[in-house]
């Protein structure tokens, strides 16, 4: 199939999620930005794509007229080096913003070389981060906290999580409004879709009443793989109109843009992975506009 056939509207065509195939309209412009909406990007299986996912969703998001947020959750820092901030040698990163109360997240927010898309970093430090606030006073509130000043400014906030449902991770879940979760088209990460769905229900029952899971995002597929059909199937036959329509396949055009340290709608623009993020943006938009 050609890169634009996967978003054409031929009658009774049908999706790589086997569904029929949708077409989500260009975003009007906004007249202003603000309130923020928060998605955490979240999975505790390594390797599914968020942090690809939150660097290209958040990229279409700018490039659709959004201002967008993003914010390191994660002490490898691979969305601060995904995006060619030298995270390493930074003295104010979202460590600083939960452990200090004085310290201002106007401080830590970073240009990208995206218009509209901004980055709060993260390194190491954060390591550190959920041993210092096990003891605190409301502490799965610290994050809810730091960004309060900045919600007026964005109209998206993007988390991106550790590969983990620790701390860190409750408190992304107990700030957002929503969460992706991306998953890998593969049994294994099949399996923990039901672990981390649980969570998601015990942050909202306990912690953040508004909590919802906006939609599963399938990455990494390869239509060529049986196995991969299989799951997608299951996926959509358990989950069904929480699974997006939009699907990211596999291409090694994501690993050239991690190394150059940039989305791949500046990357390559015209490639099928810079389409289905796209794609996904409008989705999304869709999604958190109802």
């Amino acid at each position: 199939m050609s890169e634009s056939g996967l978003f054409e509207k031929p009658e009774n065509k049908v999706g790589l999620t086997g569904r029929p195939l949708r077409e989500f309209k260009e975003p009007e412009p906004l007249l202003k930005h603000g309130p923020a909406t928060i998605i955490a990007m979240c999975n505790q299986k390594g390797g599914v794509g968020k942090t690809t996912s939150t660097i290209n969703l958040g990229a279409c998001l700018a490039e659709a007229g959004r201002r967008v947020l993003l914010v390191d959750l994660d002490p490898q820092g691979a969305l601060s080096a995904g995006l060619g901030v030298p995270h390493d040698e930074l003295e104010v990163t979202v460590y600083n913003l939960l452990v200090d109360s004085h310290s201002s997240i106007h401080n830590a927010i970073h240009k990208t070389a995206v218009h509209g898309l901004d980055l709060v970093p993260a390194n190491i430090d954060l390591s550190a981060a959920e041993i210092q606030l096990v003891n605190e006073v409301g502490r799965e509130q610290t994050l809810a906290r730091a960004l309060r000043p900045v919600m007026k400014d964005y109209d998206y906030i993007i988390l991106d999580c550790q590969p983990s449902l620790g701390l860190l991770t409750v408190n992304a879940l107990a700030c957002a409004h929503g969460v992706i979760i991306p998953m890998e088209c593969e049994y294994f990460s099949l399996r923990g879709l039901a672990l981390l769905t649980d969570t998601v229900e015990k942050v909202r029952d306990r912690l953040n009443f508004n909590l919802e899971i906006v939609g599963i995002l399938v990455t990494m597929f390869d239509r060529r793989t049986t196995h991969a059909r299989e799951v997608m199937s299951r996926v959509v036959e358990v989950f069904e109109d929480r699974v997006f329509d939009t699907v990211i396949t596999r291409t090694v055009r994501f690993p050239e843009t991690s190394v150059a340290g940039e989305p791949i709608i500046t990357w390559a623009p015209n490639s099928q992975g810079a389409q289905q993020y796209r794609q996904l943006a409008r989705e999304v938009i869709e999604r958190t506009s109802n």
